[in-house]
């Protein structure tokens, strides 16, 4: 795990050995251990490197054969890819990952990406060919933006280092603002930055240095199209191979390697599986919220790591720490995204640093396997839909009212959510129903300013939802959903988990994200992954000897809550005024702030209405304001 600026004068001036290094500066948590530098004319790079394989060889740039090349994150097949080079009469300096996808390059050309199976961002520079190959893996689990100009192209593992650069100016994007209201995220390439986009996941782009012409090729993404052929025995026997290899392979390092552990159904997985297979003593770290019994699954956490053999290390999370290290925290995002759990998560990163240098995650697994019990409210209404108007609107019999009624307890706590999901629209179409479901902008809108709210174009953001939400291959409701939350708002909480590891110095993989295990998923049959309208029902049958009972059957869902309603009303109340109702807050007239003190009373648990306004003024305060 790593970071890197990459620089192109398109002017033909030769890039600034300090310039590249000032930039770089800024992201030197990412990578403590090494760093190092290239440049040659007019194309420069700056790489800092935090060691986990091949401690001793494996500094960047590395170059081969005129090919030089910045990574960060890892090829967890490295090993056998470099084994078919090695076949093919390839050499090997160095143990490192690095190197062989130098070679790759070199054997089979840009075509060589889709054979990576890892996480991964980085750029290569052809000399004799005179270009530049950069790419991003699958899933967006490693992150790279780009910066261009007349004169210029930046690369950055995070915005940060793009705004380093003296002529780059931080000023916000109006649509990206809206976005982010709306999902708490920003679709497509485009960021909350005005000329600053994401090199998107599962895409590469190439630069022709003669002509300083951009290409941009997608390279993979996830394949909707239906096997009726294979059995549901099939899938679970050719899943837990799947899962039972990513571990294994996941688990290569040179150094420490540990787990987080929620207790939840994914975290405990990998933990379990992870213990089984390493050699020596696995920690998993948890952290939890004593203010309230519903927020802390500890017991769940205590439990799979008892069934792992593994120490636990536990950590409770304040309100003082939260009031201190916030602000921080959104300087670490670059953009504020997600949800509260990103405080939480940093605290316990923290303390896994700690102890270790890697750790492994759960991420994905809801997404993939369809954990989301938004999925199970849609569905509910699909129902309802169908046994009143005898209809079927995805022609194909999934979820019947029947066979969803033994898994609506598990809605329980998302009452207040169904009420709002159900005051209008109802029965509408799939997509507009789903954009009710995500939009966050509803909780939230009476407190923002009339004037800002003119500019909000709802029907503009929906359109866009719903190119991405209505893709040709989907005609199922299941895989309208997962595959928007897998390819739209799976990057969000993607870049949360890199940014509270890297400001930490810890590198966090995650096992289920393994394009495999996608590959595998996405083929079957919605009926047979949402059987009845349960919850990861495939993923469940595959772990069912592996997951504890007391886990297993948990009806409720947690993820990571944070109490900010109980917070906002105790000694967070000056620390939210004092944000809100700053002298900059006040005249950048988003936020109505008549009504601050009622967003703060109306906050309920787990809600994100506040949240969502707290981090937005906190990101102004420290990119735009500070510029």
């Amino acid at each position: 795990m790593c970071g890197f600026v990459g620089l192109v004068n398109t002017d033909g001036s030769p890039a600034e050995s300090r310039l590249l290094e000032r930039m770089a500066s800024v992201i030197h948590y990412r990578g403590p251990d090494e760093e190092g530098q290239f440049s040659d004319g007019p194309v420069g790079f700056f790489h800092k490197r935090l060691s986990i394989i091949d401690l001793s060889t494996g500094r960047q740039p590395m170059t081969f054969d005129g090919c030089t090349i910045v990574l960060n994150g890892e090829i967890y097949n490295y090993i056998e890819l470099r084994n078919e080079l090695k076949n093919k009469g390839h050499k090997f300096r160095t143990s490192s990952d690095t190197e062989v996808v130098l070679h790759l390059y070199k054997e089979y050309g840009d075509r060589f990406i889709n054979d990576l199976n890892g996480m991964f961002a980085f750029i290569i520079y052809d000399k004799k060919n005179q270009r530049l190959l950069i790419a991003r893996d699958h899933f967006g689990i490693k992150p790279l933006y780009w910066y261009q100009d007349k004169h210029k192209i930046i690369f950055g593992s995070e915005i940060k280092a793009i705004l380093n650069h003296p002529e780059v100016l931080a000023g916000y994007n109006i649509k990206g603002l809206y976005e982010y209201l709306t999902f708490q995220f920003i679709l497509g390439e485009a960021t909350l930055f005005n000329n600053i986009k994401k090199v998107l996941p599962g895409h590469y782009m190439t630069i022709n240095l003669l002509n300083n012409k951009i290409s941009c090729v997608e390279y993979w993404e996830p394949d909707f199209k239906i096997d009726r052929y294979h059995t549901e025995e099939y899938y679970i026997v050719k899943l837990g191979e799947i899962l039972d290899q990513t571990i294994s392979q996941q688990l290569r390092s040179d150094v420490p390697v540990g787990s987080y552990l929620s207790g939840g159904l994914d975290s405990s997985f990998v933990t379990i599986m992870s213990a089984c297979k390493y050699s020596g003593q696995f920690k998993s770290f948890t952290g939890a919220f004593p203010e309230e019994p519903g927020f802390s699954e500890l017991e769940y956490a205590r439990e799979a790591a008892r069934v792992a053999n593994s120490q636990l290390y536990e950590v409770f999370p304040t309100e003082k720490e939260f009031i201190d290290l916030l602000p921080g925290l959104i300087w670490h995002l670059d953009e504020p995204v997600a949800g509260p759990g990103v405080f939480p998560q940093y605290i316990v990163s923290k303390l896994a640093s700690e102890h270790v240098k890697v750790v492994l995650g759960g991420q994905g697994g809801d997404e993939i396997f369809g954990g989301y019990a938004r999925y199970l409210v849609a569905y509910l209404e699909q129902a309802l839909k169908g046994a009143i108007n005898e209809s079927n609107e995805e022609k194909e019999h999934i979820v019947s009212l029947q066979s969803v009624l033994p898994n609506l307890p598990i809605l329980k706590a998302y009452t207040p959510m169904i009420k709002d999901f159900w005051k209008q629209e109802v029965f509408e179409p799939m997509d507009k129903r789903y954009f009710r479901l995500i939009n966050r902008l509803g909780s939230t809108a009476e407190f923002l300013n009339s004037d800002f709210l003119k500019g909000y174009d709802e029907q503009e953001i929906y359109e866009n939802f719903s190119v991405l939400f209505n893709h040709p291959d989907t005609s199922s409701y299941f895989n309208k959903m997962t595959r928007f939350d897998m390819t739209a708002s799976l990057p969000a909480l993607l870049q949360v988990e890199d940014r509270v590891s890297m400001a930490v110095s810890v590198e966090s993989r995650v096992p289920l994200l393994d394009r495999r295990i996608v590959d595998l998923i996405s083929h079957m049959p919605a009926g047979m992954k949402f059987k009845g309208g349960e919850m990861k029902y495939l993923f469940k049958r595959t772990i069912k000897d592996v997951i504890p009972r007391k886990i297993f059957n948990r009806k409720e869902k947690m993820g990571f809550p944070v109490p900010l309603h109980l917070w906002a009303k105790n000694n967070a109340k000056n620390f939210i005024l004092d944000t809100l109702l700053s002298k900059s807050a006040r005249e950048r007239n988003i936020i109505n702030s008549k009504y601050v003190e009622d967003l703060i009373a109306s906050e309920r648990p787990f809600g994100r209405g506040l949240w969502g306004i707290l981090c937005l003024e906190l990101w102004f305060q420290q990119f735009i304001d500070n510029n």
